[in-house]
C-alpha cells in the first residue's frame, strides 16, 4: 500500500508524469531526427566514384560522340558541363549536366540529324526511350535516350527555321550521379 501512503502517491505521480513527459520529448526528437535522415534518398544503382573534373572530361567526351552521330557540321556552342549536387542522395554526390547546340545549319541538316542520332543511338549502346515530337507549338522532333554502361541520358531537339528562330539541334546530356571523394570536393565547383 505504498501508493496509499501519505504523499507516496504524489511523489510516485510526478515521477510517471516527468517520465512520460521525457519520453514524449526523446519521441519527438528521435522522430525529427530520423525524418531528417529519410529525406535522404536511396539511389537505385552505386554511384561511379569520379571527381568533377574527370567527370567533365567524361561528359565533354560522350557529347562529342553524340555529335559523331548526328553527322553533320556547323556551329557548336562553347559553354562546357556543368556540376549539379545530388544533395538528396548524400552530399557528396554530383551530376553533370552539359546543354549545348548545332547552329548555322540548315532544315535539312535537322532531318539529317534527328535520323543519324536515332540508327546511331542504338547501334553504340544507347536505348531510345522516346522518340516522337516536341510538345510546344512547332511540334519539333525530339528523341529521349539513356546508355546505363556510360550512366548518361540524353534529349535531343530537332528545331527547324521559324520566325523566331533558326534551324538547329538542342542536346542536352545529363549523367547519373557519381560519388565524389568528399563533399568538399564539390565546393566551388559550378
Amino acid at each position: 500500500m505504498a501508493d496509499t501512503a501519505p504523499g507516496g502517491l504524489t511523489r510516485r505521480t510526478t515521477k510517471t508524469i516527468r517520465a512520460t513527459a521525457l519520453a514524449v520529448a526523446l519521441t519527438g526528437l528521435l522522430s525529427t531526427l530520423s525524418v531528417g535522415c529519410s529525406n535522404v534518398k536511396e539511389l537505385n544503382y552505386t554511384p561511379a566514384r569520379m571527381d568533377p573534373e574527370p567527370a567533365r572530361t567524361k561528359t565533354k567526351q560522350v557529347s562529342s560522340n553524340l555529335l559523331e552521330m548526328a553527322g553533320i557540321k556547323g556551329k557548336v556552342t562553347e559553354p562546357g558541363p556543368s556540376v549539379t549536387r545530388c544533395r538528396e542522395y548524400g552530399d557528396d554526390l554530383f551530376s553533370m549536366s552539359h546543354p549545348w547546340s548545332v547552329y548555322d545549319i540548315t532544315d535539312e541538316q535537322v532531318d539529317t540529324g534527328i535520323t543519324n542520332l536515332r540508327t546511331a543511338l542504338n547501334e553504340n549502346g544507347w536505348k531510345i526511350t522516346k522518340d516522337g515530337k516536341a510538345n510546344s507549338q512547332a511540334q519539333d522532333a525530339e528523341i529521349y535516350a539513356e546508355n546505363n554502361a556510360e550512366q548518361f541520358a540524353l534529349h535531343v531537339t530537332g528545331s527547324k527555321k521559324s520566325a523566331t528562330g533558326n534551324p538547329m539541334l538542342l542536346f542536352k546530356v545529363v549523367s547519373k550521379c557519381f560519388k565524389a571523394e568528399s563533399a568538399t570536393a564539390l565546393d566551388g565547383e559550378y
